[in-house]
């Protein structure tokens, strides 16, 4: 699919066709996608987490004030920042920002990889951060940044209005 196109019809995407599995090979694709995003440094300051586990899909659904969306699709991945890493050259501004953007722009790749592959996915930023982390087993430099549930979609928005091009932008 044309980058343009996986652009304009991606939608946020939070019921899934429970029928049709995710296979590792487009795990693979996903991940790559992830793995080709670009980074602060190339220092590639992020980490996903991929789980089909029912039991932890459940226990994220709560973490995410229970947004039924995470436990019912098939695939979760969760992207991680890695702080630290980001800031053993950038310091404090890549500790708080740099990794965050790092981690943020490989979600967004995988956002697009997924519409490309005919799955929908549905970004879930609001969750409780330490219960993720617990959950997932991660260090404590690790930072949950985004839950992206994925799967083959069983509904299909309408396309969201967007403001037009002059006002989202200034020439100087």
């Amino acid at each position: 699919m044309d980058v343009f196109k996986a652009i304009k019809t991606r939608r946020s995407i939070r019921k899934f066709d429970s029928s049709k599995e995710i296979t590792d090979q487009q795990i693979e694709k996903l991940l790559e996608a992830a793995r080709w995003a670009p980074s602060a440094g190339n220092l590639q300051s992020r980490f996903f987490v991929v789980t089909r586990n029912e039991t932890l899909k459940h226990k994220l659904m709560k973490a995410a004030l229970n947004q039924e969306e995470v436990a019912q699709a098939p695939l979760v991945i969760i992207s991680c920042a890695d702080p630290e890493q980001s800031a053993s050259k950038y310091g404090t501004r890549g500790r708080e920002l740099y990794a965050i953007q790092d981690a943020t722009i490989a979600t967004q790749n995988i956002w697009l990889a997924a519409t490309a592959m005919g799955l929908g996915a549905v970004w879930v930023g609001a969750f409780n951060e330490k219960k993720v982390a617990k959950l997932l087993d991660l260090p404590s430099i690790m930072r949950p940044i985004a839950i992206l549930p994925i799967g083959y979609p069983a509904e299909s928005p309408p396309p969201p209005a967007r403001r037009s091009i002059s006002k989202i932008h200034k020439k100087l």
